[in-house]
């Protein structure tokens, strides 16, 4: 069988069920076409997860914004690798923005403060509000809410702040938006148009591998 051939062979209803999709999203508005994304879990993969969704918007020409939450960065100690990465897209042209937003917490033996203190309060409402001015004003594609459901878990937000910023993304929406976290509080999944859970099945840290650079970081 040929490439013609093979493009002709089999599954018509699915191909006519995929034209009919295709035609029915082209023919949406340009608010209906955008989609809040939800990605949580206990298991790895959740950040991993959207900074591969950000590479890919990226190569399509979009332009993306991520504000993190509880991951700050003080100019100098650099904990998460993928950051220094999109640093260098940023410098070459490519358009995207970053806003780590949270305070230290690794200690010097490599261990981390879990206790907050008030620079973590400040510095959640910090990202709250750049995620507020972004999904009002930004110039952007996608917009990327890392660990925001996180900071409502770890009592950082309240779950009113994040469902406030689905409010306001409803009111027009713009551009793409996702959230990550670990654990969904109720009638926030039916908010989402899209809620992909990262189950931990098995993970070699409970065998005594620590979190490693390049891999966890």
């Amino acid at each position: 069988m040929n490439k013609e051939e093979a493009k002709s062979a089999g599954g018509s209803k699915y191909k006519e069920k995929i034209k009919e999709t295709i035609e029915g999203y082209k023919n949406l508005s340009e608010e209906d076409k955008h989609m809040f994304h939800i990605y949580y879990g206990y298991g790895k993969g959740k950040t991993t997860a959207v900074m591969g969704l950000a590479m890919r918007a990226l190569g399509a020409g979009k332009r993306v914004a991520i504000v993190q939450f509880d991951k700050g960065y003080d100019g100098q100690n650099e904990h998460y690798a993928e950051r220094i990465i999109l640093r260098k897209l940023k410098e070459i042209g490519f358009p995207i923005d970053l806003y780590p937003t949270g305070a230290e917490r690794m200690n010097a033996d490599g261990t981390f403060r879990f206790k907050n203190t008030d620079e973590d309060f400040d510095e959640a409402k910090r990202g709250l509000q750049i995620a507020k001015d972004l999904i009002e004003n930004g110039d952007i594609d996608l917009l990327i809410l890392d660990e925001a459901i996180a900071a409502v878990v770890y009592h950082l937000l309240n779950k009113e702040d994040v469902e406030s910023l689905i409010e306001l993304y409803n009111k027009k929406r713009r551009f793409e938006m996702v959230m990550t976290g670990h654990k969904l509080w109720d009638g926030l999944e039916a908010k989402a148009d899209l809620v992909t859970e990262l189950k931990k099945v098995k993970h070699y840290f409970d065998e005594g591998i620590p979190a490693r650079l390049g891999i966890e970081f």
